[in-house]
């Protein structure tokens, strides 16, 4: 009777642990703070190449606050590596485009922690459009290529 009380509680407590978490990592102010040095950031609407986590609809809609329409692409020259993508001649990254509001990239810079863990970089896809990328930083703290 006792493991069933636990297994009850552990069900119960962890949905709060999991929105605590999310809270914690995507809208509270504890957790990050944009860097002084990051211009700000222009009305949208924006285009961007999502590879990793971004992908799925889920997490798009507790990023940004919904899921968005998405659109298949692919940025050559580049491979994924991790959670990261570096240059590679001849090699290709599939993933999707996502147009956001400016605010909705307020808060996917959040989320990639745009200054302190991703840049967000200005790339061409293989389809000739051009959408922000974020690629992560090396120890210095480049952030934003301008358009």
């Amino acid at each position: 009777m006792r493991r069933l009380r636990y297994l009850l509680a552990g069900m119960v407590a962890l949905p709060f642990a999991v929105l605590a978490w999310l809270w914690l990592t995507m809208l509270s102010p504890f957790t990050y703070d944009r860097p002084d040095h990051l211009p700000d950031v222009d009305g949208g609407p924006h285009e961007v190449f999502v590879y990793g986590t971004l992908r799925f609809a889920p997490v798009r809609w507790v990023v940004m606050g919904r899921a968005g329409e998405t659109r298949s692409a692919i940025l050559e020259d580049f491979r994924r590596d991790g959670l990261d993508i570096a240059e590679a001649p001849e090699e290709q990254v599939e993933g999707k485009v996502v147009v956001v509001s400016d605010r909705e990239l307020e808060r996917l810079d959040r989320y990639e922690r745009l200054g302190i863990r991703y840049g967000r970089m200005n790339r061409r896809l293989a389809d000739g459009s051009e959408a922000w990328v974020y690629q992560r930083l090396a120890d210095e703290p480049e952030t934003v290529e301008p358009r």
